[in-house]
């Protein structure tokens, strides 16, 4: 990254993120204590914060520009799963004092939050900037709206309702092994494809805020899909199945299973997928189907929820003769 010299918190905050802040009055170009906000009427604030620690979430040499992708993606997932409208963030930065980052990466990563800013149209509206001697660690708030009572949950799945899936499955944990080296024998294209799916995730903004009326529970897909099924399950009060020849893979992803077809555990339970994975009634098919075409992204029917029966695991997943398939990893765990 360079040896040039390392800007102070001030230079920090007016070189690299007060631009960022611009175009948001109530940023009050990040020079007050802390930013004014007022919801627009009508509508509620959705707010959620995730951390990224170097070595934990990402690589310790993950390029710069990848690393504010995630940030926000994971950020805005979190948004869409509630059906919210991105608004504005607060970020803070715990800068390593011994660490390998300098000017030039403050650049390209404060150009990335730029440009993902412009897609998502929210902006910085305030944060910290720390020294620490432990890794690389990025806290970034997300705020959003909603109109008011519209929230998507992820408590109200009821016995009866289908269980979909936006876009495919699996690919970022594929692309994380292509990456360590655990996976290889790939083409290029699909290797590529994973890697794509891993360093950025895509949040399901566009759909989240079109699911209210049609979706009975939404939670977006971070601890993999198993788990975050799980999470509804648990949340709602019922069980659910999963029929795993429905799972929507790419075709990267059915490649690599193809090499290997163990890797199709992974597939559903390693997280890092941020797609929304939501429950329907039987009634809301053809809306769903709808919308699946007017905002050009595949929902895909992948299972069913039932009432609780009070044993074992909360999500089984089966094949098409209803047999249980056993997953040893049930997801991703933080603890």
């Amino acid at each position: 990254m360079g040896n040039d010299k390392k800007p102070d918190e001030f230079e920090i905050i007016a070189r690299y993120f007060a631009p960022l802040a611009a175009a948001e009055p109530g940023a009050l170009g990040l020079g007050d204590d802390a930013a004014l906000l007022q919801p627009p009427p009508g509508r509620q604030l959705v707010v959620t914060t995730d951390s990224l620690i170097a070595g934990v979430h990402f690589p310790t040499d993950e390029d710069a520009s990848d690393i504010a992708a995630r940030l926000i993606g994971v950020n805005l997932s979190d948004l869409a799963a509630m059906g919210a409208e991105p608004w504005a963030y607060t970020l803070s930065l715990a800068l390593p004092e011994d660490g390998e980052w300098n000017a030039g990466f403050l650049e390209a990563f404060a150009v990335a939050l730029g440009q993902q800013q412009e897609i998502h149209d929210f902006h910085l509206v305030g944060g910290d900037t720390v020294a620490t001697k432990g890794p690389l660690t990025l806290t970034l708030t997300a705020i959003g709206t909603v109109s008011d009572g519209q929230a998507l949950r992820r408590s109200d799945a009821a016995a009866g309702d289908h269980v979909y899936v936006s876009g495919s499955i699996g690919d970022a944990a594929l692309g994380l092994k292509v990456l360590t080296g655990e996976l290889t024998g790939l083409p290029k294209e699909h290797a590529d494809h994973l890697l794509a799916r891993y360093h950025r995730p895509q949040p399901r903004v566009g759909l989240g805020g079109r699911l209210f009326g049609i979706a009975s529970a939404v939670i977006d897909i971070s601890d993999g899909l198993v788990a975050d099924l799980g999470h509804i399950a648990r949340a709602s009060g019922v069980e659910a199945s999963i029929t795993l020849d429905r799972v929507p893979f790419s075709a990267a992803a059915l490649a690599a299973i193809a090499l290997n077809p163990a890797l199709v555990e992974a597939a559903i339970t390693g997280g890092d997928d941020y797609e929304l994975l939501f429950t329907s009634p039987a009634s809301q098919a053809d809306r769903i189907e709808d919308l699946s075409k007017n905002i050009d992204l595949a929902l895909t029917r992948i299972g069913s929820i039932g009432r609780n029966g009070g044993k074992g695991e909360p999500v089984r997943v089966i094949n098409e003769a209803g047999g249980e398939i056993l997953i040893k990893n049930g997801g991703y765990h933080h603890f």
